[in-house]
């Protein structure tokens, strides 16, 4: 099973660093549906230096999706073409340099009903280093948006402000990060592939400039 695949621990040596010394190059991916039409999205892949944040590399394609939405298998409709975004560019530049060293997805990771959200299946398909940067709380293992949660984030008073996200099962799945000052809405960070959710909730961090980190942004 694909899940099995799933590397919950830091596997790169710039992960190791706390600055992330040998990190050059970030990437971000997502797929934005067309208003009022399901069938019709835009697969985009940037890649940004790390740590200037300053755009290498772009591609956005229109693509059909034909495959239906089932809750809790979105994974399955949007991957194939997060894939291929991937695959373009290794095929387009097969030298080092515009390959990035470790994917953000907009999306869920381990913060899922399976605990493999799209960016743990982006991550076990590609063998890259990939972190869940979700815009909105996905209510699994007994995490509710209640009023506990919207006190938690009030809590959060500046730019770094962190909490975890621990389910009914007691296992953390996320982390709530206030990603910047200017922004009172939080970001739930989660491990999808090749990363411990402490460096991806740091990673994250260093990627904002407002809230939502810009290789996906």
């Amino acid at each position: 099973r694909l899940k099995a695949s799933v590397v919950e621990e830091d596997t790169e040596e710039w992960q190791r660093d706390a600055s992330f010394a040998g990190l050059e190059r970030v990437g971000g991916v997502d797929l934005s549906y067309m208003k009022g039409d399901d069938s019709k999205a835009c697969a985009s892949l940037v890649v940004l230096s790390f740590p200037a944040l300053e755009v290498l590399y772009e591609d956005c394609r229109m693509v059909a999706v034909s495959a239906p939405y089932v809750a809790g298998y979105l994974a399955f409709r949007e991957v194939p073409f997060l894939v291929e975004a991937v695959q373009r560019l290794q095929q387009k530049y097969h030298f080092f340099f515009w390959l990035f060293q470790v994917l953000l997805v907009d999306g869920n990771g381990l913060l899922h009903p399976r605990g493999f959200g799209v960016a743990c299946h982006l991550g076990v398909l590609t063998d890259l280093p990939c972190i869940g940067v979700a815009k909105n709380l996905l209510q699994v293992d007994g995490l509710v948006r209640d009023e506990l949660h919207r006190e938690q984030i009030r809590s959060l008073q500046r730019g770094g402000d962190m909490f975890p996200l621990t389910g009914t099962s007691g296992r953390v799945l996320a982390m709530v990060l206030r990603s910047c000052n200017n922004s009172s809405k939080p970001l739930y960070v989660s491990v999808g592939h090749r990363v411990r959710l402490e460096t991806a909730v740091c990673l994250v961090k260093s990627c904002c400039r407002y809230r939502i980190p810009e290789p996906i942004r």
